[in-house]
């Protein structure tokens, strides 16, 4: 498969949590796969403290907390409740600066997560065919598909 220079770095960044050597402690769940059946999303999880009710996202480098990061660690939160954990924080670890940037939970932000449950719904609900689709040009600069997309404007 073909992998960007970002996707290189991803996978770099994640190599203690595949390999499953970043922690050892039982009460520490590390590169756990995970589905909400109400989202209907799956996923893997890069850490969760099971004692600290603590989720971790780890980037390689955040230049910026996007929403598609909180939409991310929101799936990650609901699918593990669902699994029966508590989850009561939520970070994003940038490793090239070792900063956390702490993201509040779903419940404790109504607008992120409408717009959660709106790009669910939308995703859900998507139409290649239908005429109202129009390709972003901000967005497609920077995906790291837009080589394998039909519809890339790059």
């Amino acid at each position: 498969m073909y992998h960007t220079e970002v996707q290189i770095e991803g996978k770099a960044a994640h190599q203690s949590i595949e390999k499953k050597y970043y922690s050892t402690q039982k009460d520490v769940l590390i590169g756990i796969d995970v589905y909400s059946e109400k989202y209907n999303v799956a996923g893997k999880i890069d850490i969760f403290d099971v004692k600290a009710c603590k989720l971790v996202e780890r980037k390689n480098k955040v230049v910026t907390i996007y929403d598609g990061y909180v939409f991310q660690v929101y799936a990650q939160t609901f699918a593990l409740r669902e699994m029966g954990y508590e989850v009561k924080k939520i970070v994003i670890h940038d490793k090239t600066h070792n900063k956390n940037y702490p993201i509040p939970l779903p419940e404790d932000d109504d607008a992120m997560l409408n717009k959660f449950e709106k790009l669910i719904d939308d995703v859900n609900s998507f139409d290649l065919h239908d005429t109202g689709f129009n390709a972003n040009i901000e967005k497609c600069k920077r995906c790291i598909y837009s080589h394998l997309c039909d519809y890339c404007l790059c």
